[in-house]
């Protein structure tokens, strides 16, 4: 373990790819944040599991709420020190045909998906800036890549996701800060979970690697962004996703 104990501060941590992650991240020593929105009782036992691995927090935030992230990160920070590590994994998806999606629910996957990833960059960056380092793993997904049919407003805030990304590593470079963006093919998570087991099928069949991924796998592809096996890498999409999309 190096000298300084490193804090990770995780958004929607509580299940799935978040929650992957917040195991990786305890078992190699940091200091972990679980964010979470609703699921507080799962984020709790991921805090109990975790606890004798390493220091760790719960902490409750809506991304979408500028007022809930700053204090989410001031209490970060004051129980677990300076932010070294943000993952930006919260986010919403919903399937429909475009024709059906109002300007409620177009806005809401926006909040949340692109505007919670604003609020949190904003609320660390002062604290990284002022170490000369830090790491951002942004979350995009394969749609944001090549876009989904019944999709398009979950497609279009991962398309931005990876736009942001782009931008803020060539901004943030001199500053010692790395920004890179992490985009999953098709994940047993349960944002998939509506999917029949045909659809599920067809997607393995689709895949070349002939399945489909697990959290464990995209955790560690975070992890390697975060480590410094990784220290001249910034502003880069890496997507895991079995050969899904070339």
């Amino acid at each position: 373990m190096n000298q300084k104990q490193h804090t990770v501060l995780i958004t929607g941590a509580s299940r799935g790819i978040g929650k992957a992650t917040a195991q990786l991240f305890a078992s190699k020593g940091y200091q972990v944040a679980v964010n979470y929105h609703q699921s507080a009782q799962e984020a709790h036992q991921l805090v109990e599991e975790l606890s004798p691995l390493c220091p760790t927090l719960a902490i409750k935030a809506d991304v979408s709420d500028r007022s809930q992230v700053d204090a989410m990160v001031k209490e970060v920070h004051n129980q677990l020190g300076p932010i070294d590590v943000l993952i930006n994994n919260a986010g919403i998806a919903k399937q429909a045909l475009f024709t059906d999606f109002t300007l409620e629910q177009w806005q809401r996957m926006f909040d949340v998906n692109v505007t919670g990833m604003f609020h949190c960059c904003q609320a660390v960056l002062p604290g990284m800036i002022h170490q000369k380092a830090g790491k951002i793993i942004n979350l995009s997904s394969v749609w944001g890549i090549t876009g989904a049919s019944c999709e398009v407003p979950y497609s279009a805030t991962k398309a931005a996701v990876i736009g942001m990304t782009k931008a803020l590593a060539k901004e943030l470079g001199p500053s010692g800060i790395q920004v890179n963006c992490v985009a999953p093919g098709v994940i047993d998570t349960d944002m998939n979970g509506m999917l029949d087991d045909n659809t599920i099928q067809c997607l393995k069949e689709e895949t070349p690697l002939g399945t489909i991924g697990t959290p464990e796998d995209i955790a560690q592809t975070i992890f390697f962004l975060a480590s410094d096996n990784a220290k001249f890498i910034t502003g880069q999409v890496i997507s895991p996703n079995g050969g899904f999309v070339i």
